[in-house]
């Protein structure tokens, strides 16, 4: 298993607790990026405090939020793409996650044993048909 592999596996295994407060990963200049269902960006966060303050919104909206790995693929030599699915209830809403959505990607760029850049899809398969893969 790659070093790259295996930060990335680190990650996953504190947002399966729902632990979102580490971020010693991620480059001081990271680029981090998610983007909706339609594939437009929602978010374009450029540095470690803009991405904290971007994920900190957004993890706010929920409660019980978890993010749990499915799937692992090395991509290159640079890059990991994890099939996910997120789970969590809107604070305000009450609605689970789970309803509306039929699972996640991201897909991460690392460079020196840091994340370069995140990239969050809502649906997984836009990150798939962006990258020319299948199921």
């Amino acid at each position: 298993m790659s070093e790259n592999l295996d930060l990335v596996r680190s990650i996953y295994a504190d947002w399966e607790r729902g632990d979102f407060s580490h971020s010693e990963w991620a480059h001081p200049e990271i680029e981090y990026v998610v983007l909706d269902s339609a594939g437009l960006p929602t978010v374009n966060a450029l540095g470690s405090a803009e991405m904290g303050e971007a994920a900190r919104v957004n993890i706010a909206a929920w409660a019980q939020l978890r993010i749990a790995a499915e799937e692992y693929r090395e991509l290159d030599s640079e890059r990991v793409l994890v099939l996910d699915d997120v789970s969590g209830q809107g604070k305000r809403s009450g609605l689970e996650i789970g309803k509306f959505s039929e699972g996640g990607a991201h897909i991460f760029q690392v460079r020196d044993g840091m994340i370069t850049r995140l990239v969050v899809f809502e649906d997984r398969n836009c990150a798939l048909a962006d990258l020319g893969l299948k199921e």
